[in-house]
Formats: C-alpha cells, sequence, structure tokens
C-alpha cells in the first residue's frame, strides 16, 4: 500500500486497481480519494489473489498501480480506462 501511495501522490500511476476483499477494508479507504484529487483512474477486482495474479506477482495483493504499460499497450490502457468511466457513470 505504501508504494501504490507514493506512486499515486508522484502522480506517476496511469491507473490504480484494488482488490474487493481487503480486510479491514478501512486500508483502502484513502486511495480512491487520492486517485480523483490527482486525477488518476481507479477500479478494482474481486479478490486480493486475482489483482496478484492478473500482476502476475504470483502473491495475493490489496492494490497495484501501473506507472508504465509497455511499449504498444497504451491502446489497451486507454480501453481500460475509458470502459472503467463508463461503468462509473
Amino acid at each position: 500500500m505504501n508504494e501504490v501511495t507514493k506512486s499515486i501522490e508522484r502522480v506517476q500511476a496511469k491507473i490504480v486497481i484494488m482488490a474487493e476483499d481487503v480486510s479491514p477494508p478501512e486500508i483502502l479507504f484513502h486511495i480512491p480519494l487520492l486517485c480523483e484529487e490527482k486525477g488518476i483512474p481507479y477500479g478494482y477486482l474481486t479478490t486480493k489473489k486475482e489483482l496478484g495474479n492478473t500482476a502476475r506477482i504470483n502473491v495475493s495483493a490489496s492494490a497495484i498501480a501501473i506507472e508504465n504499460v509497455g511499449t504498444g499497450n497504451d491502446g489497451i490502457l486507454n480501453d481500460v480506462i475509458k470502459n472503467l468511466e463508463e461503468i462509473k457513470k
């Protein structure tokens, strides 16, 4: 969580994804507020295990911040952000 928070505060994160099954949930309460303040899109996955597997870190994760999507993946990131915005409406 510390690294995700730092990434948001430094406006390095391009997107933040959090797990819905974090316990206690208060651990994540500040993340959406920071993201909105800094204009960083955010979303959720169902479980910490799913988030860790999706990020290919092979451990459960409460939240991740993606700072670099790699060459040629900007279009995919933009599609994900666009879909998140549609869901929030």
